[in-house]
């Protein structure tokens, strides 16, 4: 197995788990948060898509998806290139309002629509290109996809666990 299948592997992974996380739940349940200044399934899910969203169209030097037709509007958010919920405070995770367990599924599948065939069009030289020079050392190609698909697992983890939590599985 090359290194291209491997990320593909890996992060064909997690439009089932989003799934699983999300599907059948309420609006309510979505945004049901789980103790004070907790996350929601819903904000967790929305950030994981947001974060392998905003690397990914960094990656292509291309518009993300979020911004591109009206995917934020069924977030009751607006359509923020920025805004991928890191240092959201209680009342910014209590904001993202998705519309339906669908418009998580419909925007990961957006977004894991347009990775999957970017990872697999990568080589080994690829992964070693430099995209972030702010760090020490610099953060390649590589690098970067491994920390989203790390953030991507951790969250979706959350996500399962607290919909654990409400007793709808």
């Amino acid at each position: 197995m090359d290194v291209s299948d491997l990320l593909t592997e890996t992060y064909d992974r997690l439009p089932d788990l989003v799934r699983a996380a999300v599907d059948g739940l309420s609006p309510e349940q979505l945004r049901h948060e789980p103790g004070p200044g907790a996350n929601s399934i819903g904000w967790l899910v929305w950030h994981l898509t947001r974060i392998q969203d905003q690397a990914v169209a960094d990656l292509l030097d291309a518009e993300q998806v979020w911004v591109s037709g009206d995917l934020a509007g069924r977030f009751g958010l607006a359509a923020d290139p920025d805004d991928t919920g890191f240092g959201h405070s209680p009342a910014q995770v209590a904001a993202v309002r998705p519309e339906s367990a669908q418009a998580l599924i419909d925007y990961y599948g957006a977004v894991s629509g347009r990775t999957l065939p970017f990872l697999a069009g990568l080589s080994p030289a690829d992964l070693d290109r430099v995209v972030d020079e702010a760090w020490d050392p610099p953060v390649t190609v590589g690098v970067r996809l491994v920390s989203v698909v790390e953030d991507d697992l951790q969250h979706v983890g959350q996500a399962a666990f607290v919909r654990g939590l409400l007793g709808a599985d």
